[in-house]
């Protein structure tokens, strides 16, 4: 039985995927006009139109996103047994998460896991927001902005922002009156690159839930990630805003102090995430059920 030829596969695969000509040449290390070469010959061997093209854009015909479906798990089943071969049929894994995540609260646990689990050894790989949900590059993802198809989406839990302070800092705090008293210090602002949001956004939405305004002559620094923000804090230049997971650190439980204040619910919720083609995958539903007890604690905290 003659099949498609395997590039031409992937070069379709990585086009739908990513939805640009551009990024699928770029992700695949080739030229675009090779990329569309290819997908060419693929519509020439089906005999069908994959991509509706007008002018510089396009989009999946029907057939098409039958196809991407079906090829997204069989390029999927291909890495697999490849993996297996390569590492065994178990004891590898790849997770892929944020930065703060991986710092301030799974790196910390990961002991108990290789204590529960020695057999499993877990590889770290940080992703943006918006990941490459490819299990070419990753078995698994920690993330808030899940899938909608083809993939398990496990909840893990909804971030809260509170305040924290260095412990020199809440000395000057405590005792005096809430929240009058944290105007008198700087506010350590986080403000994301790839986002909408103005300076001291974080600050305004925390006053708004407690029902207080934000000072317009309050001095707010920024910072371009929480883990910059929170060392900050922690090494008493003002007071800032940071998520729950973050506090269940014990050795960051010993140098910030949380301020006895209301928390902010921001709406961003986190999932375990994997593709549905490995959820049997004796591993990866090791790891998800320690995730649930470790998620079940903080949310229980």
């Amino acid at each position: 039985m003659k099949l498609p030829p395997l590039r031409a596969l992937q070069c379709f695969e990585a086009v739908a995927r990513l939805n640009s000509f551009s990024k699928a040449a770029e992700h695949l290390n080739v030229t675009q006009s090779a990329v569309s070469h290819q997908v060419r010959l693929l519509e020439d061997y089906l005999g069908e139109t994959l991509f509706n093209r007008q002018g510089r854009s396009f989009s999946l015909t029907k057939v098409g996103e039958r196809y991407f479906e079906e090829v997204t798990n069989s390029l999927g089943n291909l890495s697999n047994a490849s993996q297996m071969i390569r590492h065994g049929e178990s004891g590898n894994l790849r997770l892929a998460l944020y930065s703060s995540v991986a710092v301030n609260w799974l790196i910390p646990k990961l002991e108990d896991f290789r204590n529960q689990h020695p057999e499993i050894e877990i590889t770290l790989n940080m992703v943006g927001d918006q990941p490459d949900y490819n299990d070419q590059f990753t078995d698994c993802f920690i993330t808030m902005n899940p899938p909608e198809r083809n993939f398990v989406n496990q909840f893990m839990f909804t971030e809260k922002l509170y305040p924290v302070c260095g412990k020199k800092l809440w000395q000057q705090l405590r005792n005096k009156p809430l929240p009058d008293s944290l105007w008198q210090h700087p506010l350590l602002s986080v403000q994301y690159s790839d986002t909408n949001e103005s300076l001291g956004d974080d600050w305004l939405r925390w006053c708004m839930s407690g029902k207080f305004e934000l000072p317009k002559d309050v001095k707010i620094n920024q910072f371009s990630h929480v883990l910059l923000a929170a060392e900050a804090a922690r090494y008493n230049l003002g007071i800032t805003l940071i998520s729950n997971y973050m506090m269940d650190d014990q050795d960051r439980q010993q140098s910030l102090v949380r301020i006895p204040m209301h928390e902010l619910i921001t709406g961003d919720k986190f999932y375990f995430v994997y593709k549905e083609t490995r959820a049997r995958q004796p591993d990866i539903m090791k790891l998800g059920r320690w995730l649930k007890q470790q998620c079940y604690e903080l949310e229980s905290a």
